[in-house]
């Protein structure tokens, strides 16, 4: 991670972390270089999510792409993968999304696209961060030459016929689906295209009004949604993060299903049916053992990256696959979206479940996940990387680490996106592995408070 840029973009808590200064900051340098190459006025998309910080952000962010002279077109709330692909059907130089994600509404967050629909890679995220925290000195236009700011109208109904073409003349017909959208961005595209397919739809969690974003609700908050699912008549549940990358479902029987399971769902259809790429699924090290071990039995090669769906789609674009995503319900389907997308990702199990007429909880049976515990160790962001220099952590971590070898496994990273240091630990016991990364959870809390 660079000195501004998460594993996700820059993120921090709105107007004192992610301030209107560093936004306009960011918009200014990601505007020269991202454009430094062409001889024609940049062409800049920018989307949000419903946090009512938006608003202020996009103001800041969107004077400083004008004050590089960029024209910029504001596509108002909307998933962060229509921006990756709108980048792309536009022919825009770049898109850039004002969203935290899974994260509360205090947080927010900005992330580019370049033209391509692609998250920038880590050298021109170091530029840009070289630009504004080394002060380094711009030519600015005037006159003529200062940039613009218009409305997109269209963005919404581009994004929903896109995802519709996915399923070609197949619809929704038949199924009843309830949906969470976590107050967030997909309130609108996520419902309106399953009903628009044919679907019933059942929603809730659709009335966002700027902090009730992710608030109890969500793939983050998803133990209402499982009861809510369970007793109503439906096929399944679909529940999106607030920028709608994420997906997790849940089956008939209100049981949660992760994105472990979803991709080896998708996976195994796709091989069966002679489409998926290499026979190759990409996921991250913190992908469940049990996906593994199924994987193989299925004839399914694994490629393993660190934590990120950018690192995935690294290692996707680099060998050629097409399938990858992380446990969280970050999935990239490249055949469809160059970015985590959490409609296209529901909308390919959606035509799985009608095309093999099986129920969500028969499918999910896929494997049977190792006990797995991961919790956060709250810790500031300036602190979140020092519990490697930390002695007395260390030795903890190597003892519990021990104790676990041959029979499970223990990761302990910095969050790209929080506050915390994640302590993850599978093994054979569920009581024995929740007791040992509470107890490594509790121990860096305190040493790095």
């Amino acid at each position: 991670m660079g000195r501004l840029f998460g594993t996700d973009g820059v993120r921090g808590v709105a107007n004192t972390e992610l301030t209107c200064e560093l936004a306009f900051n960011i918009g200014k340098a990601a505007a020269h270089v991202l454009t430094k190459e062409t001889k024609h006025k940049p062409k800049i998309l920018i989307g949000k999510d419903t946090r009512i910080s938006g608003d202020m952000l996009e103001a800041a962010l969107a004077s400083g792409l004008c004050s590089m002279g960029a024209s910029v077109i504001t596509l108002g709330v909307i998933p962060t993968p229509a921006v990756a692909y709108l980048a792309r059907k536009y022919e825009a130089d770049a898109g850039i999304v004002i969203s935290a994600s899974h994260n509360s509404a205090e947080f927010n967050g900005i992330k580019i696209f370049n033209g391509n629909g692609y998250k920038l890679n880590d050298e021109i995220e170091e530029e840009i961060e070289h630009i504004i925290l080394d002060n380094v000195e711009i030519e600015m236009p005037t006159g003529d030459a200062v940039g613009t700011i218009s409305r997109c109208d269209t963005a919404l109904y581009d994004y929903k016929e896109f995802a519709k073409s996915m399923l070609g003349s197949e619809t929704l017909e038949g199924l009843k689906i309830a949906v969470d959208c976590a107050n967030g961005a997909s309130y609108k595209s996520s419902v309106e295209t399953l009903v628009e397919l044919g679907a019933e739809v059942f929603v809730v969690h659709n009335h966002p009004n700027g902090i009730n974003i992710n608030a109890n609700c969500g793939s983050t908050h998803t133990d209402k949604f499982c009861e809510y699912v369970k007793n109503i008549d439906v096929n399944l549940g679909l529940t999106f993060d607030g920028d709608a990358d994420r997906l997790l479902v849940v089956d008939e029987k209100g049981n949660l299903i992760d994105g472990d399971k979803i991709m080896l769902i998708c996976a195994s259809y796709l091989k069966d049916n002679g489409q998926l790429a290499k026979d190759t699924l990409v996921t991250t090290v913190m992908t469940n053992l049990g996906l593994v071990n199924a994987a193989k039995e299925r004839g399914i090669k694994i490629a393993q990256t660190k934590v990120g769906d950018r690192y995935v789609l690294e290692e996707m674009l680099k060998y050629g696959y097409t399938l990858g995503g992380e446990q969280s319900g970050h999935i990239i389907f490249l055949d469809y979206n160059t970015t985590g997308d959490g409609l296209c990702s529901a909308l390919l199990l959606l035509s799985i479940l009608k095309k093999t007429g099986e129920k969500l909880s028969d499918l999910s049976s896929v494997f049977t996940p190792l006990p797995q515990v991961i919790i956060n160790a709250k810790v500031s962001n300036a602190k979140k990387n020092s519990y490697t220099e930390d002695e007395v952590i260390m030795e903890a971590i190597r003892e519990v680490e021990e104790e676990f070898s041959g029979n499970g496994r223990v990761l302990i990273r910095p969050s790209g996106t929080e506050p915390c240091v994640r302590v993850m630990i599978e093994g054979p016991e569920y009581d024995l592995i929740n007791q040992k990364a509470s107890y490594l959870v509790k121990l860096i809390e305190a040493r790095l408070s």
